[in-house]
């Protein structure tokens, strides 16, 4: 291989760290640890001062709700290209319909599981 079936990998490299360096260099140059003036370290709502705390912290309902999204939500990362394949498959002989419902099954009662324990409760 010669060397310019490269040059669009270099050229992209040299793309992607650039504007990485660029950013970084904006933040660098901009963001608050620049202590230019006193009023880039305030947070800014709407041109009112803020009150209380600056950095809210977040419920812990709030990290445990995104973690069982994700969780389930990975089950699209399966099933979606299992339907794709399914007729081919079927066109081998391959029986692909039990693993994938018990696959199915462990999400349903993990689901279970989480609902039986609380975890979907905002109320809690």
């Amino acid at each position: 291989m010669t060397s310019e079936a490269y040059l669009p990998f270099l050229i992209q490299a040299l793309l992607a760290g650039g504007v990485t360096a660029f950013v970084i260099g904006a933040s660098h140059f901009f963001g608050q640890r620049a202590k230019l003036n006193k009023i880039k370290d305030t947070a800014y709502e709407c041109g009112v001062p803020s009150e209380g705390l600056v950095h809210a912290r977040f419920s812990v309902k709030f990290f445990l709700t995104a973690l069982l999204f994700m969780l389930f939500d990975l089950e699209i990362v399966i099933l979606v290209p299992w339907t794709f394949i399914y007729r081919e498959f079927l066109a081998n002989n391959i029986p692909i319909i039990g693993p994938i419902m018990f696959f199915i099954g462990v999400l349903v009662l993990g689901l279970f599981y989480e609902v039986k324990k609380g975890a979907l409760d905002w109320e809690k």
